[in-house]
C-alpha cells in the first residue's frame, strides 16, 4: 500500500493528545490512529483517561496540545454537535435517552440533525416538509427493522428492558449516520448472554454499515473476542498497542491491568 492510499485510509488520526485538569494530567501525549471501517479497542484501569480520550475527540473538552484530524481535517475547537454532524456519533457509560418518548420518536429526533429544511418549512409545513418527515419516518422503521426494535416502537425509552435500551442507543447513535462509532463500555450491566449477542452486535453494526467502531470497555472477553487492534492506556499515557494477542502478552498490560 502506497503512502497516499494509507493516508487516505485513515479515518481518525490523534497526534500528541494532552489535557490536564488543574494539576493532573488526564491523558498525555497520546498517538490514537482509527482507519476506515477498523474495530479498535481502548482499554485501561479505571481513571486510565479512556471516558476523556472519548470527550476529547467529539469536542466536549478541547486539548491542551496536539491536534485531533477527522477525514482529514482538524476537529479542536468544534462544538459537539458540529462533531457528530461530520460523522462522529457515540453511546455512553450512562444511558442516555428520552426515557418518557417513544422508541420511535427517540431515533427520529437525532435524523433530524440532518434535516435539509430550516424553521421556515417547517413553520410552512408544505410539500419539501412533509416529504423528508415521510423520508425521515421510513428511515427510522428501518433501523427499527435492522435491530429487532420495530414491535417496541410506540413504546417508552424508559419501558425497554435494559438490553434493549442499550440496543436503542446504539440505533440511535448510527441515526446520526456516522462514520466512526464510539461505543463507552456498552457491555457493562449485561449478562453472559447479552454480552455474547452484543459482540454479534457490533460486528454487524461495522459490516453492515461499513464504519469504523472505536470500543471502549472492561470486559476482556468482549474486547478480544471482537477488535482488530487495541489500544491500553495506563493514568493516561499509551503503554501498549497491537491485536489482541500481542496485548495479551504484553508485560506492561499484564502489570498494569490484565494481572496473571
Amino acid at each position: 500500500m502506497t503512502a497516499t492510499a494509507t493516508i487516505e485510509n485513515d479515518l481518525l488520526k490523534a497526534e500528541r493528545l494532552t489535557i490536564r485538569f488543574g494539576g493532573l494530567t488526564a491523558v498525555s501525549n497520546l498517538d490514537l490512529l482509527i482507519r476506515r471501517n477498523e474495530l479498535v479497542g481502548l482499554i485501561g484501569p479505571n481513571g486510565a483517561g479512556k471516558t476523556t480520550v472519548f470527550n476529547l475527540i467529539t469536542g466536549v473538552y478541547q486539548p491542551a496540545e496536539g491536534e485531533i484530524l477527522f477525514d482529514g481535517q482538524s476537529v479542536v475547537g468544534s462544538k459537539p454537535y458540529r462533531i457528530t454532524a461530520r460523522g462522529i456519533a457515540r453511546t455512553f457509560q450512562n444511558i442516555r435517552l428520552f426515557s418518557s418518548l417513544s422508541v420511535f420518536d427517540n431515533v427520529r429526533t437525532v435524523f433530524h440533525l440532518h434535516l435539509r429544511g430550516d424553521v421556515r418549512h417547517a413553520l410552512w409545513r408544505g410539500r419539501a416538509f412533509l416529504d423528508e418527515e415521510k423520508s425521515i419516518a421510513d428511515r427510522v422503521v428501518e433501523l427499527l427493522e435492522i435491530f429487532h426494535l420495530e414491535k417496541l416502537r410506540d413504546a417508552p425509552a424508559k419501558s425497554l428492558s435494559y438490553g434493549d435500551q442499550r440496543r436503542l442507543e446504539i440505533v440511535r447513535a448510527l441515526a446520526a449516520q456516522p462514520k466512526l462509532l464510539l461505543l463507552d463500555e456498552p457491555a457493562a450491566g449485561m449478562n453472559a448472554n447479552e454480552k455474547t449477542d452484543l459482540m454479534r452486535l457490533i460486528q454487524f453494526i461495522k459490516d453492515r454499515f461499513r464504519i469504523s467502531v472505536l470500543l471502549v470497555e472492561h470486559d476482556m472477553q468482549v474486547v478480544m473476542g471482537i477488535c482488530e487492534r487495541i489500544v491500553v492506556l495506563d493514568y493516561g499515557v499509551k503503554i501498549a498497542e497491537g491485536t489482541p494477542d500481542e496485548v495479551r502478552k504484553n508485560p506492561k498490560v499484564v502489570a498494569a491491568y490484565l494481572g496473571d
